[in-house]
């Protein structure tokens, strides 16, 4: 017969709410940041026709987007003036871009952690047949609250055909434990063009 004390079980109990910890799920909902799903902030800009607006995201937080001269930044937070407070709101991409309208959450249970977004960056140096410059894909791997709101990861979509599985594990794996200002933005599987010009100064 097997006799189980009482600080035995205790030790068992503990191993079993842990594991549970440990097991939480991680996986991704989906949120839309098109205009129509969004509250515009003020007007348009009669000089270039610039626009900011707040859109609903998750677990009580907004993501603010805001264009201007063809150029985006997206950020999050509980309203407009946290998120426009955050490292991710000051960050802009020197070429021309602009952010797709599905963004990714990935949380453990219901939490969210990070975002994924698809990003096209311009490409001048490859025009196309109307001389505009054609646009090159990347993914976006941004970490959320607590703690500050800035860019972990970049994913090259044309380089890697595998680009959304990377995305998601660089957010899994990185994205709770980056600094901001601290720690560099890590370039995810094969680099590209997208990267390159993403990552231009």
């Amino acid at each position: 017969m097997i006799r189980i004390t009482s600080a035995c079980l205790a030790m068992l109990l503990m191993d079993a709410v842990l594991d549970g910890a440990n097991a939480q799920s991680v996986g991704s909902t989906y949120t839309s940041t098109a205009p129509k799903t969004c509250r515009q902030v003020g007007k348009p800009s009669e000089l270039d026709g610039s626009t900011t607006r707040i859109c609903p995201g998750k677990d009580g937080l907004m993501v603010l987007i805001a264009e201007d001269d063809l150029r985006e930044i997206v950020s999050v937070g509980r309203n407009r003036k946290e998120a426009a407070g955050e490292p991710a709101a000051k960050l802009w991409f020197a070429p021309f871009n602009s952010s797709e309208t599905t963004v990714e959450w990935r949380a453990a249970g219901t939490k969210p952690f990070a975002i994924i977004q698809r990003w096209h960056i311009a490409d001048s140096s490859d025009p196309d047949k109307q001389g505009r410059p054609n646009t090159k894909a990347m993914l976006v791997v941004t970490r959320l609250p607590p703690g500050p709101v800035c860019h972990v990861d970049y994913v090259d979509a044309i380089a890697n055909p595998n680009a959304n599985e990377l995305a998601r594990k660089a957010a899994d794996d990185f994205a709770r434990g980056f600094a901001c200002g601290k720690d560099e933005v890590k370039i995810i599987g094969t680099g590209g063009r997208a990267v390159e010009l993403a990552t231009m100064r």
